[in-house]
């Protein structure tokens, strides 16, 4: 049995672990935090949206991008300030315009099957994580938009998906509790919602179930790889640059440590263009009659400010968007919470926002916002990262794909 070293214990770290467990490698997990999923995939949006599968390189949304930057507010924020590895992603994300069709139509096969799978695990092992299968409805309030979604559906389609386009009066049958003028929706019954934070709880346990083991609370501060051995050093996390490591060795590695995958990769001689996307979120307590009567129960994509809504069980309403392009960079800003309270105070008015909780995150994006899942340039290192603002709606399809991959090398 092959021992494998799975660097990150996020949503693509657990849902890797998993597949390899299952079919019986050794595998432990490495995870500076105390526990599973608490970064990026701590407070994310909730969708697991197939429906949300078109990728950003378009001239449309570059054009967009440029009008934005002067808007503390707008949906995609760039900080100006130029540095080499930005240059380089954007230089690499314009060349990739031409793949738009055919990344949308993938990445829609990919959702697509990663949803099965994790529906089918969650019933398996038997993980509460406030699903809601009630599907997403997008939403638009003009002309241009809703025919912008019309031909994004054919691309959808050409993957696989089904969705339906609906009028104002449908919307409101839909989710009574929507409130606002629109031109038009289109409606993705098969997709669903959920807490992504107590899915990846729950499959973490799983894993160690199925003989997984995750070493919580250890800094990974090298990877060294020989072509038939790996060596992981690491230390307790929040020690000192300076520490001492301890140095383990498995047959093989994978590398699912989010925006630490580009500095692991180049370490490994392997070029890994991920940038830090920041996105943000608040979670709004629904603790009253008044407010969870108010919220709304089926998740929501408002295209015109990116924002999407998922509701988590009785008491709790998620909502997420934007896109930061500021670094490394983790700050929860100020003047980019308030347009999530304010998009709840506009279309959901009943609902109390006098306490939110804010959250903020580095999406791990490559250029071509396509995930980056195979081989480096080392026979025993394997990458599973770059998944994006989809994570969660992916990682059960490529964890898969890496451990069959695995799988037909032993």
């Amino acid at each position: 049995m092959r021992s494998i070293a799975v660097i990150g214990g996020g949503i693509t770290g657990v849902t890797t672990a998993y597949a390899l467990a299952k079919r019986g490698f050794a595998v432990t997990v490495f995870e500076k935090n105390r526990y599973a999923a608490m970064e990026t995939s701590y407070a994310n949006g909730g969708q697991l949206s197939a429906s949300n599968a078109e990728v950003w390189n378009s001239w449309p949304t570059i054009f967009h991008g440029m009008q934005w930057m002067m808007r503390k507010d707008a949906p995609l924020l760039v900080n100006p300030k130029p540095s080499w590895h930005k240059l380089s992603w954007f230089a690499e994300f314009v060349s990739n315009v031409p793949n738009y069709k055919s990344n949308t139509i993938e990445t829609t096969r990919l959702a697509i099957a990663a949803r099965q799978y994790l529906y089918d695990w969650a019933e398996t092992e038997q993980i509460d994580f406030d699903l809601k299968q009630r599907g997403i409805l997008h939403f638009y309030r003009t002309q241009s938009s809703f025919e912008h979604a019309g031909h994004v559906s054919k691309l959808l389609a050409a993957g696989g998906l089904t969705r339906r386009a609906v009028t104002p009066e449908e919307m409101r049958e839909i989710e009574p509790a929507l409130t606002g003028r629109f031109y038009g929706g289109y409606l993705t019954e098969s997709d669903a919602s959920g807490d992504l934070h107590k899915f990846s709880q729950g499959l973490a346990a799983a894993a160690e179930r199925l003989g997984a083991r995750f070493l919580w609370n250890r800094d990974v501060r090298a990877v060294h790889s020989s072509g038939s051995t790996v060596q992981v050093d690491i230390n307790e996390a929040h020690t000192p640059a300076s520490a001492p490591t301890s140095a383990l060795a498995f047959d093989a590695v994978v590398i699912c440590a989010g925006v630490r995958s580009r500095s692991l990769a180049a370490s490994l001689g392997d070029r890994l263009n991920i940038y830090p996307v920041k996105g943000y979120s608040i979670t709004v307590p629904l603790t009253d009659e008044q407010s969870q009567r108010a919220a709304p129960n089926v998740s929501l994509l408002d295209d015109a400010t990116k924002l999407v809504s998922s509701r988590l069980g009785v008491d709790r309403l998620r909502v997420a968007g934007t896109a930061e392009f500021n670094g490394y960079n983790q700050d929860i800003r100020a003047d980019r919470i308030k347009p999530l309270v304010d998009w709840v105070q506009s279309y959901f008015p009943e609902i109390n926002t006098r306490q939110v909780i804010p959250w903020a995150g580095l999406r791990p994006m490559m250029p071509n916002m396509m995930p980056r899942v195979g081989r480096g340039r080392r026979e025993n290192v394997y990458y599973n990262t770059g998944h994006g603002h989809l994570g969660w709606t992916l990682s059960a399809a490529t964890a898969e794909m890496l451990a069959d991959l695995l799988e037909s090398r032993e």
